[in-house]
């Protein structure tokens, strides 16, 4: 195992030596919990990541998504040096766009469309700052096209961070799911659409199917998550 960290309390990613495209950190596993409620094979066919990490998320989705174009913003370029040289990230090129910016200023000034939106972004102190704020939120929201979701890893020492739930929640008019906390992380979810119910039987075969193609298996965290027909 291949870790990144934040001095020496805080994992911030984690790859296996012999199988770098795998996700290792059960909170990068949540993160990828959109794919089991919009399963079509086009989709997503547009991803935008904020903050790059380890690469534990590009590098599965670039393997694993092979018709999605896939956007990094990262505001730290030694980070992207060191997941070009420890962590595998793949070299540019028409699928994959790697940008040294604010994730913040990108979804406030761009005009590109997402299908999906995963944040994961974090400074030497573990603090979102802005990636954690309802102008943030609101922004990524209007990226998003129709059917089109937002993941982020919200951290809290203290349970579930009630406060940036709510936030999201207001942004997308009630739609956000919020998965039991992994140590200090909470992957909240939310969707853009009208409300959409998935069956738990449903939900378990879409998972099922995703292990099998992906080797990513998510029915561990619809089992601790309690989860039954889902409406979101």
């Amino acid at each position: 195992m291949r870790y990144l960290q934040f001095g020496v309390h805080w994992i911030q990613g984690a790859m296996r030596i012999n199988r770098p495209w795998s996700l290792e950190l059960e909170y990068t596993r949540d993160m990828m919990f959109p794919l089991l409620l919009r399963p079509r094979l086009t989709w997503p066919r547009k991803v935008l990541l904020i903050g790059l990490g380890a690469a534990s998320l590009t590098k599965f989705a670039y393997r694993y998504l092979p018709d999605a174009l896939l956007e990094v913003v990262e505001i730290d370029p030694t980070v992207i040096m060191t997941a070009w040289q420890f962590f595998g990230l793949p070299d540019e090129s028409r699928r994959l766009r790697i940008e040294i910016g604010d994730g913040y200023e990108h979804v406030a000034a761009t005009r590109r469309r997402y299908d999906l939106v995963l944040v994961d972004g974090f400074d030497a102190k573990v603090h979102a700052g802005d990636l954690d704020s309802t102008v943030f939120y609101r922004n990524c929201r209007a990226r998003l096209k129709r059917g089109g979701m937002l993941a982020t890893n919200l951290v809290s020492r203290r349970g579930l961070p009630h406060a940036s739930i709510e936030r999201i929640g207001k942004v997308f008019d009630g739609r956000v799911l919020a998965l039991p906390p992994n140590e200090a992380n909470t992957i909240a979810i939310a969707s853009v659409d009208k409300p959409a119910c998935v069956g738990y039987d449903e939900l378990r075969s879409r998972a099922a199917t995703l292990r099998t193609c992906t080797g990513l298996d998510l029915l561990p965290t619809i089992v601790r998550a309690g989860l039954g027909d889902l409406v979101l």
